[in-house]
């Protein structure tokens, strides 16, 4: 398989994936290569298969078809290499689980379910928590924090792991403005640090302005590439549909959802 030279800069590869639940598929042959160290933005409308597909890159559904390699590999269960922040984390607020139990969980794939954790995890966690601005929360039940607050522990959590992959499922929602700028500024070390990023969101306006690559998403993959590239109207209408309006403003397309009026 990994003899072609090119492979070892591939962090992901999907060839003609097709994955469905219940009869219906959610994505559709797709076949994709994602380089190392890029930074992805993931466009596509509410029901797209955004979330299908870092799923299926976690190796978390069974495939129909096609096959998907981690650095030339399949996905393995418990694997350390990839790390996923989920859309809506499923946790039990009322489970009494401080900040501190949360990041640590991001150590998990390296401790061992049965070992306690040692003196590099404690350290990758104080870290996570200082970066993400979470380590005066630490001892505080997940239960008491805001929106924004939790989606920086889960962040943590995900940095802690310390992760050459790392899937981020729309994590702008619902945040406020101090997490935003958290998630900027978490986005760049990453870029320095070489790590792979993948971004779901169906803001255009954040793809556009802090990706290298955009991948449209609608059932299968409609486009991959730099945003001159995938960034015209014929493309745009086939991955948003006919909820898009593209105004020209100036030399840069603006564009408007119809997502407000739900």
């Amino acid at each position: 398989m990994g003899t072609h030279s090119h492979s070892k800069h591939i962090a992901i590869h999907l060839d003609g994936v097709t994955v469905g639940y219940n009869g219906k598929p959610a994505l559709h042959d797709v076949t994709l290569d994602v380089t190392r160290g890029v930074r992805l933005a993931v466009l596509g409308p509410n029901g797209a298969g955004k979330s299908t597909l870092f799923k299926t890159i976690m190796g978390l559904l069974p495939l129909r078809s096609g096959h998907v390699l981690i650095h030339g590999e399949p996905p393995r269960e418990r694997d350390t290499t990839v790390a996923y922040v989920p859309q809506h984390e499923d946790i039990d607020l009322r489970f009494p689980v401080t900040v501190r139990e949360v990041v640590m969980m991001g150590r998990y794939g390296h401790i061992g379910w049965m070992k306690r954790p040692g003196p590099e995890d404690k350290r990758a966690v104080e870290q996570a928590m200082q970066q993400l601005d979470v380590i005066d929360l630490a001892n505080k039940p997940i239960g008491e924090l805001s929106g924004g607050q939790m989606q920086r522990v889960f962040l943590a959590r995900a940095l802690a792991q310390q992760a050459d992959i790392l899937l981020l499922d729309e994590p702008f929602i619902g945040v406020d403005a101090v997490t935003e700028q958290a998630i900027y500024t978490l986005l760049d070390d990453l870029k320095l640090r070489g790590i792979t990023v993948l971004l779901a969101t169906h803001d255009l306006d954040k793809a556009l302005s802090r990706f290298d690559d955009l991948l449209l998403v609608n059932g299968t993959v409609i486009a991959c590439g730099c945003a001159e590239d995938v960034f015209k109207p014929e493309i745009l209408q086939k991955a948003f549909g006919a909820q898009i309006t593209l105004m020209p403003a100036g030399d840069r397309v603006m564009m408007g959802t119809d997502e407000h009026h739900h």
